[in-house]
């Protein structure tokens, strides 16, 4: 087994909204797909703003593709400043949720990832002891946004992908902030 298919089978015990039960669920249309994991993998690591080694963005908690920055400038455009909170579930389930900045309160608890072109991006803290270990891949794929999400409407939507750090990269990896004012 090469370093490649390590990795690849490693992803099937990462929590992702495009992967359940370590089946890939998701396919480049959105659509569902019952095919393995490694799928997911071989596509994000071809990806050239993926987050994979050498592209420059393996010490952050959260990149975004080419399209997901296009579309948040798009959104900031027509909204102003705005921030991201990965939803845990419930009504719009476990997506990437975009707000104008103010329109969502953080909590002194919520975990700050980092910033996709500007945009503050949280996560739960409970949600982050689960997600501690991986990058999140923040991408667009056609559809309908969360109900509450700037992305709503626009025939697109806001997709969270998601890889495997390694040792090294775990090292890396400055401690996370919490809270609003983080």
């Amino acid at each position: 087994m090469d370093s490649a298919d390590e990795v690849n089978s490693g992803v099937s015990n990462v929590m992702n909204s495009g992967v359940e039960g370590g089946t890939d669920r998701s396919s480049s249309d959105g659509g569902l797909d019952s095919g393995p994991s490694s799928r997911l993998s071989s596509r994000l690591s071809s990806h050239p703003d993926s987050g994979e080694p050498g592209s420059g963005s393996t010490s952050q908690r959260v990149v975004a593709t080419a399209a997901a920055l296009s579309l948040i400038e798009q959104l900031r455009q027509r909204h102003g400043p705005l921030m991201f909170f990965q939803s845990g579930g419930c009504c719009d389930g476990s997506a990437p949720m975009c707000y104008p900045v103010g329109d969502f309160s953080v909590s002194d608890t919520d975990v700050r990832l980092g910033e996709l072109d500007g945009a503050a991006f949280y996560m739960g803290a409970e949600q982050f002891a689960y997600w501690e270990h991986t990058q999140l891949i923040i991408d667009v794929v056609a559809g309908n946004g969360g109900m509450f999400s700037l992305d709503n409407g626009t025939g697109q939507r806001f997709l969270t992908r998601s890889r495997l750090f390694n040792d090294a990269e775990l090292q890396q990896l400055p401690a996370p902030a919490t809270g609003p004012g983080a």
